[in-house]
């Protein structure tokens, strides 16, 4: 685990749905890497104040079926575990 987040690097692949980057644009990763993507908080922008909790960069969980590598037995997924640029 590095303790930080100010991670950059080059987009290697995107996902089907995704329409504001493509592959060779730059791009970095700040303090928090997921959400739960539906609550008021979330969808006004500010998944910093998710109702359910935000995925941090470092030393946290994956915690929503949405998030590579989450096992719905377990209720949980892989540890973040951060980067430094």
């Amino acid at each position: 685990m590095i303790p930080g987040h100010e991670i950059s690097g080059v987009v290697v692949a995107v996902g089907k749905n995704v329409t504001n980057i493509k592959v060779g644009d730059h791009a970095g990763v700040g303090c928090l890497v997921d959400s739960c993507r539906s609550c008021d908080n979330c969808k006004n922008g500010e998944e910093n104040y998710c109702k359910t909790g935000m995925v941090g960069t470092y030393n946290s969980r994956a915690k929503y079926p949405h998030c590579p590598g989450y096992d719905a037995e377990t209720k949980t997924g892989p540890v973040t575990y951060g980067g430094y640029s």
